[in-house]
Protein backbone atom coordinates (compact mmCIF):
# COMPACT_ATOMS: atom_id res chain seq x y z
CA UNK A 1 0.00 0.00 0.00
CA UNK A 2 1.32 3.43 -0.32
CA UNK A 3 2.38 5.26 2.44
CA UNK A 4 0.42 8.70 2.85
CA UNK A 5 1.77 12.05 2.20
CA UNK A 6 1.39 13.14 5.57
CA UNK A 7 3.66 10.15 6.12
CA UNK A 8 6.49 10.60 4.12
CA UNK A 9 9.31 13.49 4.95
CA UNK A 10 8.75 15.94 1.60
CA UNK A 11 10.20 18.94 2.92
CA UNK A 12 13.92 17.43 4.20
CA UNK A 13 13.13 17.45 7.64
CA UNK A 14 10.96 15.32 9.05
CA UNK A 15 7.40 14.19 8.05
CA UNK A 16 4.44 16.34 7.02
CA UNK A 17 2.31 15.21 10.35
CA UNK A 18 5.35 15.96 12.37
CA UNK A 19 6.02 19.17 10.82
CA UNK A 20 2.09 20.54 11.17
CA UNK A 21 2.21 19.58 14.80
CA UNK A 22 5.63 20.90 15.45
CA UNK A 23 4.36 24.23 13.75
CA UNK A 24 1.31 24.23 16.07
CA UNK A 25 3.06 23.52 19.39
CA UNK A 26 3.67 26.79 20.48
CA UNK A 27 -0.20 27.42 20.31
CA UNK A 28 -1.17 23.96 21.74
CA UNK A 29 0.07 21.52 24.09
CA UNK A 30 -0.23 17.89 22.57
CA UNK A 31 -2.54 17.12 25.27
CA UNK A 32 -5.06 19.25 22.87
CA UNK A 33 -3.87 17.92 20.08
CA UNK A 34 -6.26 14.84 17.97
CA UNK A 35 -6.11 13.26 14.98
CA UNK A 36 -8.26 11.23 12.68
CA UNK A 37 -7.17 8.20 10.63
CA UNK A 38 -8.11 5.10 9.25
CA UNK A 39 -6.95 1.44 10.73
CA UNK A 40 -4.30 1.37 8.34
CA UNK A 41 -2.48 4.36 9.68
CA UNK A 42 -3.04 4.68 12.83
CA UNK A 43 -0.12 2.53 14.44
CA UNK A 44 2.39 5.22 11.99
CA UNK A 45 0.67 7.79 13.30
CA UNK A 46 0.87 7.28 16.80
CA UNK A 47 4.44 6.41 15.90
CA UNK A 48 4.87 10.16 14.59
CA UNK A 49 2.30 11.30 17.61
CA UNK A 50 4.59 9.87 20.44
CA UNK A 51 3.54 13.52 22.94
CA UNK A 52 -0.20 12.62 21.84
CA UNK A 53 -2.02 11.11 24.09
CA UNK A 54 -2.58 7.43 21.95
CA UNK A 55 -6.57 8.10 23.30
CA UNK A 56 -6.57 10.85 21.34
CA UNK A 57 -5.97 9.49 18.29
CA UNK A 58 -9.18 8.61 16.47
CA UNK A 59 -9.47 5.87 14.11
CA UNK A 60 -11.88 5.44 11.15
CA UNK A 61 -12.85 2.15 10.67
CA UNK A 62 -14.16 2.75 6.99
CA UNK A 63 -13.57 6.23 5.33
CA UNK A 64 -16.46 8.86 4.93
CA UNK A 65 -14.99 12.18 3.93
CA UNK A 66 -14.53 14.87 6.36
CA UNK A 67 -18.06 16.01 7.49
CA UNK A 68 -17.95 12.44 9.11
CA UNK A 69 -14.44 12.90 10.09
CA UNK A 70 -14.88 15.80 12.05
CA UNK A 71 -18.20 14.50 13.28
CA UNK A 72 -16.24 12.19 15.04
CA UNK A 73 -13.31 14.77 16.56
CA UNK A 74 -16.15 17.04 17.58
CA UNK A 75 -18.01 14.48 19.68
CA UNK A 76 -14.68 13.44 21.60
CA UNK A 77 -13.67 16.37 21.95
CA UNK A 78 -16.98 17.65 23.88
CA UNK A 79 -17.12 14.41 25.57
CA UNK A 80 -13.46 15.36 27.11
CA UNK A 81 -13.65 19.12 27.39
CA UNK A 82 -17.31 20.64 27.21
CA UNK A 83 -17.92 22.90 24.73
CA UNK A 84 -14.47 23.36 23.26
CA UNK A 85 -12.77 25.46 20.36
CA UNK A 86 -11.50 23.69 17.50
CA UNK A 87 -9.27 23.81 14.65
CA UNK A 88 -9.48 21.36 12.01
CA UNK A 89 -6.17 21.41 10.26
CA UNK A 90 -5.04 18.79 7.26
CA UNK A 91 -1.35 17.36 8.15
CA UNK A 92 -0.21 16.90 4.65
CA UNK A 93 0.93 21.09 3.73
CA UNK A 94 3.61 23.12 3.80
CA UNK A 95 3.59 26.48 5.59
CA UNK A 96 6.94 28.72 5.01
CA UNK A 97 6.02 31.67 7.52
CA UNK A 98 5.33 29.64 10.78
CA UNK A 99 4.96 32.93 12.82
CA UNK A 100 2.17 34.56 10.69
CA UNK A 101 0.58 31.36 10.57
CA UNK A 102 0.07 31.37 14.21
CA UNK A 103 -0.58 34.63 14.80
CA UNK A 104 -3.85 33.99 11.55
CA UNK A 105 -4.90 30.80 13.49
CA UNK A 106 -5.61 32.90 16.93
CA UNK A 107 -6.89 35.16 15.13
CA UNK A 108 -9.38 32.67 13.73
CA UNK A 109 -10.09 30.93 17.15
CA UNK A 110 -11.03 34.71 18.81
CA UNK A 111 -13.47 34.82 15.47
CA UNK A 112 -14.88 30.90 16.02
CA UNK A 113 -15.34 31.58 19.75
CA UNK A 114 -18.11 34.53 19.32
CA UNK A 115 -21.26 34.76 17.12
CA UNK A 116 -21.52 30.95 16.12
CA UNK A 117 -18.88 31.78 12.95
CA UNK A 118 -17.65 29.25 11.24
CA UNK A 119 -14.32 30.60 9.99
CA UNK A 120 -11.98 29.78 6.92
CA UNK A 121 -8.29 30.82 6.21
CA UNK A 122 -7.99 31.19 2.43
CA UNK A 123 -4.77 31.41 0.22
CA UNK A 124 -4.50 33.66 -2.07
CA UNK A 125 -3.83 32.47 -5.12
CA UNK A 126 -0.69 32.16 -7.05
CA UNK A 127 -1.50 30.10 -10.85
CA UNK A 128 -5.17 29.58 -12.14
CA UNK A 129 -5.23 26.11 -10.26
CA UNK A 130 -7.78 23.62 -11.17
CA UNK A 131 -7.25 20.83 -8.19
CA UNK A 132 -8.55 23.60 -5.47
CA UNK A 133 -11.68 24.59 -4.57
CA UNK A 134 -11.91 28.76 -4.34
CA UNK A 135 -13.79 30.89 -1.56
CA UNK A 136 -15.16 34.10 -3.19
CA UNK A 137 -14.76 37.39 -0.89
CA UNK A 138 -17.89 39.35 0.39
CA UNK A 139 -18.04 42.24 2.49
CA UNK A 140 -15.35 42.99 4.77
CA UNK A 141 -15.62 41.93 8.54
CA UNK A 142 -13.87 42.29 11.97
CA UNK A 143 -10.01 42.24 12.13
CA UNK A 144 -9.51 40.31 15.15
CA UNK A 145 -5.25 40.67 15.73
CA UNK A 146 -5.25 42.89 13.55
CA UNK A 147 -6.24 40.32 10.80
CA UNK A 148 -8.19 41.09 8.43
CA UNK A 149 -11.45 39.23 7.56
CA UNK A 150 -14.28 38.90 4.95
CA UNK A 151 -17.87 37.24 5.08
CA UNK A 152 -17.65 34.25 2.76
CA UNK A 153 -20.12 35.04 -0.84
CA UNK A 154 -19.69 31.24 -1.63
CA UNK A 155 -17.62 28.31 -2.20
CA UNK A 156 -17.01 27.17 -5.90
CA UNK A 157 -15.10 23.49 -6.05
CA UNK A 158 -12.38 22.78 -8.72
CA UNK A 159 -12.91 24.93 -11.62
CA UNK A 160 -12.05 24.51 -15.35
CA UNK A 161 -9.51 26.53 -16.22
CA UNK A 162 -10.83 29.17 -17.89
CA UNK A 163 -12.78 29.72 -14.61
CA UNK A 164 -9.49 29.34 -12.57
CA UNK A 165 -7.80 31.93 -14.76
CA UNK A 166 -10.85 34.68 -14.34
CA UNK A 167 -10.83 33.78 -10.34
CA UNK A 168 -7.39 34.62 -9.90
CA UNK A 169 -7.22 38.00 -12.02
CA UNK A 170 -10.24 39.26 -10.14
CA UNK A 171 -8.42 39.39 -7.06
CA UNK A 172 -12.21 38.30 -5.04
CA UNK A 173 -11.24 34.68 -4.85
CA UNK A 174 -8.85 32.68 -2.01
CA UNK A 175 -7.96 29.33 -2.48
CA UNK A 176 -9.46 26.90 0.43
CA UNK A 177 -6.76 25.23 1.92
CA UNK A 178 -9.09 22.66 4.43
CA UNK A 179 -8.27 24.91 7.32
CA UNK A 180 -11.69 25.37 9.62
CA UNK A 181 -12.26 26.90 13.25
CA UNK A 182 -15.41 26.62 14.61
CA UNK A 183 -16.60 25.90 18.81
CA UNK A 184 -17.50 22.38 18.72
CA UNK A 185 -21.33 23.28 19.52
CA UNK A 186 -21.16 25.21 16.53
CA UNK A 187 -20.18 22.75 13.93
CA UNK A 188 -22.57 20.27 15.37
CA UNK A 189 -25.23 22.88 15.13
CA UNK A 190 -24.49 23.10 11.81
CA UNK A 191 -24.14 19.48 10.92
CA UNK A 192 -27.95 18.56 13.07
CA UNK A 193 -29.37 21.23 10.54
CA UNK A 194 -27.47 20.66 7.01
CA UNK A 195 -27.07 16.21 7.96
CA UNK A 196 -29.25 15.24 10.44
CA UNK A 197 -29.16 11.64 9.98
CA UNK A 198 -25.37 11.86 10.91
CA UNK A 199 -25.62 14.10 13.41
CA UNK A 200 -28.33 11.83 14.93
CA UNK A 201 -25.67 8.78 14.75
CA UNK A 202 -23.21 10.96 16.13
CA UNK A 203 -25.46 11.60 19.17
CA UNK A 204 -25.65 7.42 19.76
CA UNK A 205 -22.06 6.94 19.04
CA UNK A 206 -21.30 9.69 21.81
CA UNK A 207 -22.87 7.88 24.38
CA UNK A 208 -20.57 5.32 24.13
CA UNK A 209 -17.56 7.20 24.62
CA UNK A 210 -15.63 5.78 27.65
CA UNK A 211 -17.43 2.60 27.87
CA UNK A 212 -16.65 -1.10 26.77
CA UNK A 213 -19.26 -0.53 24.17
CA UNK A 214 -17.45 2.23 21.83
CA UNK A 215 -15.31 -0.35 19.43
CA UNK A 216 -18.29 -2.11 18.79
CA UNK A 217 -20.75 1.05 18.25
CA UNK A 218 -18.11 2.56 16.37
CA UNK A 219 -17.75 -0.59 13.70
CA UNK A 220 -21.60 -0.56 13.60
CA UNK A 221 -22.55 3.41 13.23
CA UNK A 222 -19.66 4.82 11.31
CA UNK A 223 -20.39 3.21 8.33
CA UNK A 224 -23.90 4.88 8.16
CA UNK A 225 -22.91 8.35 8.37
CA UNK A 226 -23.27 10.10 5.15
CA UNK A 227 -20.29 10.47 2.80
CA UNK A 228 -19.46 14.00 2.12
CA UNK A 229 -16.41 16.60 2.43
CA UNK A 230 -17.51 19.07 5.15
CA UNK A 231 -17.32 21.82 2.70
CA UNK A 232 -20.32 20.34 0.59
CA UNK A 233 -22.10 19.49 4.00
CA UNK A 234 -21.72 22.21 5.81
CA UNK A 235 -19.76 25.28 4.47
CA UNK A 236 -21.11 25.70 1.06
CA UNK A 237 -25.23 25.52 2.60
CA UNK A 238 -24.23 28.01 5.44
CA UNK A 239 -23.45 30.75 3.22
CA UNK A 240 -27.14 30.45 1.68
CA UNK A 241 -28.76 30.94 4.99
CA UNK A 242 -30.27 34.20 5.16
CA UNK A 243 -29.12 36.83 7.70
CA UNK A 244 -25.91 37.58 8.96
CA UNK A 245 -23.14 36.22 7.29
CA UNK A 246 -22.14 32.68 9.33
CA UNK A 247 -18.97 31.90 7.60
CA UNK A 248 -15.89 34.20 7.33
CA UNK A 249 -12.79 33.79 5.72
CA UNK A 250 -9.06 35.30 6.88
CA UNK A 251 -6.73 35.71 4.07
CA UNK A 252 -3.41 33.70 4.89
CA UNK A 253 -0.36 34.64 2.96
CA UNK A 254 1.54 32.37 4.84
CA UNK A 255 3.51 30.28 2.16
CA UNK A 256 1.39 27.75 2.23
CA UNK A 257 1.57 24.52 -0.58
CA UNK A 258 -0.31 21.17 -0.43
CA UNK A 259 2.56 20.15 -2.51
CA UNK A 260 -0.06 17.81 -3.96
CA UNK A 261 0.62 18.65 -7.54
CA UNK A 262 3.81 18.67 -9.63
CA UNK A 263 3.24 22.50 -9.95
CA UNK A 264 3.16 23.00 -6.30
CA UNK A 265 6.51 20.88 -5.83
CA UNK A 266 8.07 23.06 -8.56
CA UNK A 267 6.79 26.19 -6.38
CA UNK A 268 8.42 24.93 -3.44
CA UNK A 269 11.58 24.53 -5.07
CA UNK A 270 12.07 27.50 -7.36
CA UNK A 271 14.57 30.12 -5.70
CA UNK A 272 12.43 32.82 -8.37
CA UNK A 273 9.53 33.38 -10.28
CA UNK A 274 10.76 31.94 -13.67
CA UNK A 275 13.61 29.41 -12.40
CA UNK A 276 14.06 26.24 -14.17
CA UNK A 277 14.28 23.53 -11.57
CA UNK A 278 16.03 20.35 -12.48
CA UNK A 279 17.70 20.98 -15.27
CA UNK A 280 21.43 21.02 -16.30
CA UNK A 281 21.97 23.21 -19.50
CA UNK A 282 19.05 26.01 -20.36
CA UNK A 283 19.14 28.22 -23.44
CA UNK A 284 15.74 30.39 -23.89
CA UNK A 285 13.59 28.15 -21.19
CA UNK A 286 11.98 29.45 -18.10
CA UNK A 287 9.83 28.07 -15.47
CA UNK A 288 10.62 24.23 -16.47
CA UNK A 289 10.62 21.32 -13.85
CA UNK A 290 12.41 18.51 -14.78
CA UNK A 291 12.70 15.14 -12.96
CA UNK A 292 15.07 12.54 -14.23
CA UNK A 293 17.46 10.75 -12.16
CA UNK A 294 21.01 10.48 -12.90
CA UNK A 295 20.31 12.45 -16.55
CA UNK A 296 21.63 14.94 -18.06
CA UNK A 297 18.95 17.33 -18.38
CA UNK A 298 18.55 20.28 -20.87
CA UNK A 299 15.77 22.58 -21.86
CA UNK A 300 15.40 24.80 -24.92
CA UNK A 301 13.03 26.82 -25.40
CA UNK A 302 10.29 26.02 -23.85
CA UNK A 303 8.32 27.24 -21.10
CA UNK A 304 6.36 26.18 -17.92
CA UNK A 305 6.66 22.61 -18.48
CA UNK A 306 6.43 19.36 -16.35
CA UNK A 307 8.62 16.76 -17.52
CA UNK A 308 8.86 13.73 -14.90
CA UNK A 309 11.12 10.21 -15.88
CA UNK A 310 10.85 7.15 -14.65
CA UNK A 311 12.19 3.60 -15.71
CA UNK A 312 8.51 2.55 -16.64
CA UNK A 313 6.91 6.29 -17.58
CA UNK A 314 7.40 9.53 -18.82
CA UNK A 315 5.02 12.71 -17.96
CA UNK A 316 4.95 15.87 -20.02
CA UNK A 317 2.67 18.11 -19.26
CA UNK A 318 1.84 22.30 -19.01
CA UNK A 319 2.77 22.99 -15.36
CA UNK A 320 -0.41 24.72 -15.13
CA UNK A 321 -2.46 21.12 -16.15
CA UNK A 322 -0.35 19.47 -13.22
CA UNK A 323 -3.50 18.86 -11.40
CA UNK A 324 -4.60 16.41 -14.86
CA UNK A 325 -2.18 14.06 -14.02
CA UNK A 326 -5.50 12.37 -11.49
CA UNK A 327 -7.05 11.95 -15.15
CA UNK A 328 -4.34 9.74 -15.65
CA UNK A 329 -4.68 7.69 -12.00
CA UNK A 330 -8.13 7.01 -13.08
CA UNK A 331 -7.41 5.48 -16.75
CA UNK A 332 -4.72 3.45 -15.24
CA UNK A 333 -7.02 2.33 -12.50
CA UNK A 334 -9.97 1.70 -15.53
CA UNK A 335 -7.42 -0.26 -18.15
CA UNK A 336 -6.04 -2.22 -14.98
CA UNK A 337 -2.58 -0.84 -15.38
CA UNK A 338 -1.88 -1.33 -11.75
CA UNK A 339 2.34 -1.85 -12.43
CA UNK A 340 2.24 2.00 -13.05
CA UNK A 341 0.26 2.65 -9.99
Amino acid sequence: MRTPKQLLNITGRTTMLRETVERLQPLFSPRNIWAVTNNEQAASVRRELRDVPASHVLVEPVGRNTAAAIGLAAIHLVHAHGDALMAVLPSDSYVANAARYRLLVRAALDLAHGDDNLVVLGIPPTRPETGYGYIELGDAAAKPRGAESFAVRRFTEKPALAQARKYVTSGKYLWNAGMFFWRASTFLENLEHFLPATRAALWELEATIGTRRYDRALHRIYPRLENISVDYAVMEPATRVEGKPRVVVIPAKIGWSDIGSWAAVYEYLATKPGANVGTSFVLDADGNYIWSLGKFAAAIGVHDLVVVETKDALLICARERAQDVGKIVKWLEAHRRSELL
